[in-house]
């Protein structure tokens, strides 16, 4: 399930990276997991506070571990304390970027991502998850009819659906990825951009990546080929385009059956229903101009 609906505040406090008293101010949007601003003393710390979400593969050693790689490469701010449900990082000053922000910035998004691709793993230290999108979705599908879900007499139309895409993606080349790539995810302090937020990192496809950097961030064809230019160091085939769009309707559908599962299982107060149906619509969007390129 989703982090703990008991109240953090006194578990903050006690926390004991404090040498005085703290303000502490909760953070807008998280829908995963809660998260506060503490001031003390003229620093500024981000708390995160959430268990372990096995159902949507979310463990906190594994977030732990890939944050901290993260922020040895120099892409995510660096943690000052980690002990289940919290975890300590340095506040960075500057503005959480919108979708608009990351399609401006295609270029400096892409090289960050790539950055974490080909820098993360060198910093990286014992076990870690692995992500496959088509793995998730097939798992969530187990989840959503075990539990009854509304939107059961669906599943077989989406996994059929799903098998199709996973064929149309092929075979990949495993990198180490964020695999949550919102534009809120993204900080731009002037001088440069960090990525933060590693819940769902893990071992997977670069597509994927780029898929969600494309789906979350609404980008049009025209920003999918400077993506994947950027991205590969070549102009991009046919081929790769469907790939890419591929992946890319194989992450709204992630994203709407994590909702679907979210709706069962998350305490946070969010409209998961309609979060739902908005990805859906975005699904059936993206898959419509995927069967497109495939009739080209």
């Amino acid at each position: 399930m989703a982090a703990d609906a008991s109240d953090p505040l006194p578990s903050i406090q006690a926390l004991p990276i404090w040498s005085g008293p703290i303000e502490i101010e909760p953070l807008p949007g998280g829908i995963t997991n809660k998260n506060y601003l503490v001031r003390e003393k003229g620093r500024r710390v981000v708390v995160r506070y959430g268990g372990d979400i096995p159902v949507h593969g979310v463990m906190r050693f594994n977030e732990l571990a890939a944050a901290k790689a993260a922020a040895a490469a120099g892409i995510s701010p660096q943690v000052i304390y980690a002990a289940p449900p919290f975890l300590a990082m340095d506040f960075i000053d500057g503005r959480t970027c919108s979708a608009e922000d990351v399609r401006k910035d295609i270029h400096r998004c892409v090289a960050l991502v790539k950055r974490v691709h080909r820098e993360l793993p060198i910093h990286l230290r014992g076990p870690a998850l692995a992500f496959n999108v088509f793995q998730v979705i097939r798992d969530y599908a187990h989840t959503l009819a075990d539990d009854g879900s509304r939107m059961a007499p669906l599943l077989p139309q989406l996994l059929a659906r799903a098998r199709t895409l996973e064929e149309a993606v092929g075979p990949i080349n495993l990198v180490f990825g964020h695999n949550d790539l919102l534009a809120a995810n993204f900080i731009d302090n002037g001088a440069r951009l960090w990525l933060i937020d590693w819940d769902y990192a893990g071992w997977g496809a670069p597509l994927f990546d780029l898929g969600g950097l494309s789906s979350n961030n609404d980008f049009s064809a025209e920003e999918n080929d400077v993506m994947l230019a950027d991205y590969f160091e070549t102009p991009p085939t046919d081929a790769l385009r469907r790939r890419l769009q591929a992946m890319l309707c194989a992450s709204l559908l992630r994203e709407s059956m994590w909702s679907m599962v979210s709706e069962l299982k998350s305490s946070i107060d969010f409209d998961y229903v309609s979060y739902t149906q908005e990805n859906l619509r975005r699904f059936e969007a993206a898959c419509a101009a995927f069967e497109d390129m495939e009739k080209i």
